[in-house]
């Protein structure tokens, strides 16, 4: 079931996105090579707590981060710890938080100091994939509109879209319906209606769309160990179109 929520709600979930999105400018501000994954989860629990919230994923089905962390051929649920940052690299920082019972959620692909061009492409083209779905976010649209121009714009330019994870709705639980796949046709799905709040995150890979989980049980990789990107907003429809709740 869909939930729409009430302007009483939405108020409530714009101050958990505006968290979510400073946290990652002050994340942002921290990554620099010689940093490590588990020094930026604390920066981002201890912050996230400052602004009278707490970490949505810290202890999620047995979670460890505050954050996901997830580097290079990355692709999700990496769990900080002792890994050090290096020049080149890039890091998919998934935040999310909870304020007065409601979540805010936000995944952004950052660089490490200086990156080559192809990963720069890379970037560029998954996040603004994102946006190319976000275009289609408005009342009566068929959900499936927002995944299909996201896969309309990424493979034609090289890259392949992960079908495993895909995005989600938002409310009092950190995942509601509906599941937001990142490709497929046009046309399907439930029309979208004013007060439903969806997380819309494309994920791409710059070599095949295959995936697998590694030992730890949470750290999903690329299979042919090429890098890969994820961005993701927390939006709410609107009578016009939309809003996304996670910005400053």
């Amino acid at each position: 079931m869909i939930i729409c929520k009430t302007s009483r709600e939405l108020d409530i979930m714009r101050e958990a996105g505006r968290i979510v999105a400073l946290t990652h400018q002050k994340l942002e501000q921290n990554i620099q090579p010689g940093i490590t994954t588990g020094e930026l989860d604390k920066i981002a629990d201890e912050f996230i707590r400052s602004m009278d919230a707490i970490p949505s994923f810290k202890g999620y089905n047995g979670f460890r981060g505050s954050i996901c962390a997830s580097v290079n051929e990355e692709l999700v649920h990496g769990v900080p710890g002792d890994r050090v940052l290096n020049e080149g690299d890039i890091i998919s920082i998934d935040i999310g938080a909870k304020y007065k019972g409601y979540h805010g959620d936000s995944a952004w692909t950052y660089p490490v100091g200086a990156v080559d061009d192809e990963t720069m492409e890379l970037l560029r083209v998954t996040e603004q994939s994102l946006f190319k779905g976000l275009d289609e976010a408005k009342p009566g649209v068929r959900l499936s509109n927002i995944s299909h121009a996201i896969q309309s714009f990424v493979e034609p330019e090289g890259f392949s879209i992960v079908r495993e994870y895909v995005g989600h709705g938002v409310g009092q639980e950190l995942h509601e319906d509906p599941q937001i796949p990142h490709y497929g046709p046009p046309n399907k799905g439930p029309r979208l209606k004013p007060g439903m709040v969806l997380a819309v995150e494309p994920m791409v890979n710059a070599g095949s769309c295959y995936v697998k989980t590694l030992g730890d049980h949470w750290t999903v990789v690329t299979q042919d160990g090429k890098r890969c990107a994820h961005f993701e907003h927390t939006i709410a429809i609107t009578d016009e179109g939309y809003e996304i709740l996670t910005k400053s």
